[in-house]
């Protein structure tokens, strides 16, 4: 069906008012997937595979066969990373 824009009939009720999005149920999740860990951290997978065979990704925890980052891992991987480059300079 075409927008009301194209068809010139007002539309029933608008955009942002349709794509309202859930609330939030219970506390966030306070683990990172390595997917959402990059995701957040703005680095490609690659690289933070490239970072761990560095020794220099944060500390991982395994539960059964799938692979998680706390966030007071990334904390302190941040925190690390940040000193690092201070010392650096």
């Amino acid at each position: 069906m075409a927008r009301g824009e194209i068809t010139g009939k007002k539309p029933k009720q608008s955009a942002a008012v349709a794509v309202k999005a859930p609330p939030i149920r219970g506390p966030p999740t306070a683990l990172f997937s390595i997917k959402s860990f990059c995701i957040a951290h703005d680095i490609s997978e690659g690289f933070y595979f490239k970072l761990r065979e560095q020794g220099r990704g944060p500390r991982e925890m395994r539960l059964g066969a799938r692979v998680f980052i706390t966030f007071e891992s990334a904390a302190r991987w941040r925190a690390e990373r940040e000193a690092a480059t201070v010392a650096a300079e």
